[in-house]
């Protein structure tokens, strides 16, 4: 058995069994109704264990969820994989909604390809998804929202195999001055063996022009590599990689003030830090795991698909032991003597300093 939350206690039923939905039934929080942009709690209640069976194919790892502020506006920021599959995408919506509950709004920004596929926006709209532009990210922030972004977008996604541990905004930083604008911290999310999930030899940017993709703002028809097409415009199903999706410290870039969003010094430098930031950890994860599809494949072959446990936010981790020898839930880890947390005062990081 596997907790999707590393460094709180799973959830477990008396006898045995164990369901991802129980996260929001234990949890204590009724569903709300439908609110900014039509996001509706309900049908995300409905789809959870939907979701959960599907990411337990990765057997997914989360790190540090505790720096997630409990409530409140934020912007996380995340690097983006796996095509329009995005198993570390919905790893890291799991793990927000067991973090913040139904009741806290939850938003992503979501491409227009997407919200333009008949029957697919109201669905998307329902969870949370939103147009991924100016003043709708605005109003879900002024809203007291956690805003999900993930600024590489599709470029990003679709980056070649030879680049799957990189971290490519292409230079993007519209996240940048949408934070220093609503004045909300920053905490950046790491994602890691998801791009080992499909085999991309190109984007295929020249592709997607001439298809005429650009008029859905899509730049890239990726090329790939997989069962049972072989090289193919057409994404194969998903390899089962395991995927490692890591919080880092919150950043704090309030003291800029709200103007600094039209310097583009401040704005580099912003980008700089972040991108670096989450280099670094995407580098340190990828040493730690060089191998992710391997481990997958091991683990699945061995165990299964994970068994999604998600923990009741305010209760007291303990570790304890599974009834099988060859897993144990995920225990608490201590932090370093100068990364001791606390959820209501979060530590932060302030853009130009170490």
């Amino acid at each position: 058995m596997v907790s999707l939350l590393r460094g709180v206690e799973p959830l477990s039923n008396p006898g045995g069994s164990h369901d991802a939905s129980l996260f929001v039934q234990r949890a204590g929080q009724e569903p709300e109704k439908a609110g900014l942009f039509g996001r509706d709690p309900a049908f995300i209640r409905r789809l959870v264990p939907l979701i959960a069976r599907y990411v337990s194919f990765f057997q997914p790892e989360v790190r540090h969820i505790e720096r997630v502020p409990e409530s409140g506006p934020v912007l996380v920021v995340g690097n983006h994989s796996s095509t329009f599959y995005m198993p570390d995408m919905w790893i890291t919506t799991l793990a927000i909604l067991a973090r913040r509950g139904l009741k806290q709004p939850e938003y992503i920004l979501t491409h227009d390809a997407f919200l333009m596929v008949p029957g697919l926006r109201g669905v998307l709209s329902r969870l949370g998804s939103i147009p991924a532009g100016e003043k709708e990210a605005e109003a879900a922030l002024s809203n007291q929202a956690l805003l999900l972004v993930y600024p590489g977008g599709d470029y990003e996604a679709c980056r070649p195999w030879s680049e799957r541990d990189r971290i490519d905004f292409a230079g993007r930083k519209g996240f940048v001055k949408l934070a220093l604008r609503a004045q909300v911290p920053v905490v950046p999310v790491v994602a890691h063996g998801a791009q080992h999930t499909v085999v991309v030899f190109s984007r295929g940017e020249r592709l997607a022009r001439a298809f005429g993709l650009h008029r859905l703002r899509a730049k890239v028809l990726p090329i790939v590599l997989g069962p049972p097409f072989g090289v193919t415009a057409i994404p194969p199903p998903p390899m089962p990689a395991a995927i490692t999706v890591e919080f880092l410290p919150p950043l704090d870039w309030t003291d800029l003030g709200a103007d600094a969003a039209s310097d583009e010094a401040v704005v580099e430098a912003c980008y700089k830090e972040i991108t670096g930031m989450m280099q670094a950890t995407l580098d340190r994860l990828s040493a730690e795991h060089p191998h992710p599809l391997l481990r997958g494949v091991t683990q699945l072959v061995l165990h299964g698909p994970a068994h999604i446990e998600v923990p009741v936010p305010d209760e007291r981790p303990q570790t304890r032991r599974c009834r099988s020898t060859a897993h144990r839930f995920l225990q608490r880890e201590t932090p370093p003597a100068h990364e001791h947390l606390n959820t209501n005062a979060l530590p932060a990081h302030r853009c130009g300093q170490g």
